[in-house]
């Protein structure tokens, strides 16, 4: 028979099982965590429970932004807190699907009261509640999973994030200085991305998966050169340069503490037809909220060579605060080298006088950011002409002589200005490789090949795969200093 201090502490149904009652509340998570010694036996006499309580109970499950629980519906309502906790016990334990993560619930019943599920009464039963009858089907679980919102989820990413600064501050390890961001692709799970099966038209991205209506086809990896073969030879316009799948892409922004590792900041899931610097401002702006301050640096791949990077780790009125170490990508054939500028920030032009700018106007279209543009002219025919030929020759002189189109922008001089053959450069951009470490973890626990069908879903497994890695990361600081945990 059961004990009746433990069933006097469940929050069971009414004595009729289809009367819903209020569920447990998810703070319990983080007040056992703090006070073990309200927990029943049936919970602390369970190892593998109790390892799980220290992962997950350090999150502050009090203020987790859960959706109304006392709606008079026929069957209580699952409380978001308690599929996030569940999902994130599955990544964590290498459970394949819901089904076995059903089963391990199942196995472990302290966890079902834990995570505060609600409780069918069943005073017979050794525990005081049956456990079967108290957990969500798998099914239910996938499409909880699916319909609970990611701001929700992301309240966890955020206070893990909290949660690690903290402890940091605790071990006076240095403050967050330079931020890493990339993005990691998503196979969607259809058969068009199954080497093995024939699909006609497997790439054409106006004919949409059956089995994923919110994935889209996009390109992995995109070779530079075009090699066509020497043998019946064809046009290097029919030659496929690229890897391409139907599925999602990953944003993630990655910081690492040096002597401690690395941990996620902020992170994002877009269709994969996306452009990499989509996820630029959203997840920037995700890193400030989360500081409180933009980081001094910011390392980032050839794909984010954009004036608007290099702006905004510049600070006016501390011009050598911090920058954006990005390798310079040849857009439109320039080179590194292709621009020189003047102390007040004008171009040069090729006879290495200051070209003065002419006129500006608004670009709408050229890139992701409404920005102002101008042009810049030759000095010596604007205002007013000054001289009879050109010093140098140029080529352009009887055509109006140098001209120079950019935004006004200081990012746009500080894209060729950056001297990427310095220490300093060097040494930041080596930092990169924080996000490369993420992402083998990630990728360790699913993120690449989700057995899921919905976008939504997708995303919200992406967030708590995150968050888990944050977990751990966590657990790995308290262990340096036991007093924190």
């Amino acid at each position: 028979m059961s004990d009746p201090s433990i069933v006097a502490q469940l929050p069971l149904w009414a004595e009729s099982d289809l009367l819903p009652q209020k569920a447990l509340k998810s703070s319990h998570l983080h007040d056992f965590w703090s006070q073990p010694e309200g927990l029943p036996v049936f919970v602390t006499a369970s190892p593998t429970t109790m390892r799980l309580l220290q992962l997950l109970g350090r999150l502050r499950w009090e203020h987790f932004p859960e959706r109304d629980l006392e709606q008079a519906w026929r069957f209580p309502t699952i409380p978001w807190a308690s599929l996030a906790a569940a999902e994130l016990i599955r990544l964590h334990e290498g459970l394949p699907s819901m089904a076995h993560l059903h089963r391990f619930l199942l196995e472990h019943p302290g966890l079902i009261w834990l995570l505060g599920f609600p409780l069918q009464r069943a005073p017979h039963h050794a525990l005081g509640f049956n456990a079967l009858g108290s957990l969500p089907t798998a099914r239910h679980l996938t499409q909880m999973l699916r319909d609970t919102p990611n701001a929700a989820l992301q309240f966890l990413l955020s206070d893990t994030v909290q949660l690690i600064l903290a402890a940091l501050l605790a071990h006076r390890a240095p403050a967050v200085e330079c931020v890493s961001l990339d993005t990691k692709h998503i196979l969607a799970w259809v058969r068009q991305n199954n080497p093995k099966t024939y699909v006609a038209d497997r790439f054409d991205k106006t004919k949409q998966p059956a089995g994923d209506p919110d994935c889209r086809l996009g390109c992995k990896r995109r070779h530079n050169q075009v090699r066509t073969p020497t043998r019946n030879p064809v046009s290097a316009s029919s030659v496929q340069v690229g890897e391409y799948y139907w599925g999602y892409g990953s944003g993630i922004v990655v910081t690492r503490v040096p002597d401690y590792g690395e941990f996620v900041l902020a992170e994002l899931t877009q269709p994969f037809d996306q452009a990499d610097l989509t996820y630029f401002f959203p997840l920037m702006d995700q890193v400030l909220q989360r500081l409180g301050d933009k980081p001094r640096f910011g390392t980032f791949d050839a794909a984010f060579d954009a004036w608007y990077v290099y702006a905004h780790f510049y600070r006016e009125n501390e011009p050598a605060f911090g920058f954006a170490a990005v390798p310079f990508s040849k857009k439109g054939g320039y080179t590194a080298d292709a621009r020189h500028f003047d102390a007040q920030g004008l171009p040069l032009c090729a006879a290495g006088l200051s070209m003065p700018l002419k006129f500006t106007f608004t670009d709408r279209t050229s890139c992701l950011v409404v920005h102002e543009r101008g042009k810049y002219v030759c000095p010596l025919l604007y205002p007013q002409r000054v001289s009879k030929a050109c010093p140098v020759h140029h080529k352009n002189w009887k055509k109006g002589g140098c001209t120079a189109m950019m935004p006004t922008s200081i990012g746009a001089r500080l894209r060729y200005q950056l001297d990427r053959t310095s220490d300093t450069y060097k040494s930041l951009y080596r930092q990169r490789t924080a996000v490369e470490r993420i992402n083998s973890q990630a990728k360790a626990l699913g993120i690449e090949r989700p057995h899921l069908r919905n976008g939504h879903a997708i995303a919200n497994q992406n967030t708590l795969i995150y968050v888990l890695i944050n977990l751990r990361f966590l657990q790995r600081l308290a262990q340096r200093q036991p007093q924190l945990a």
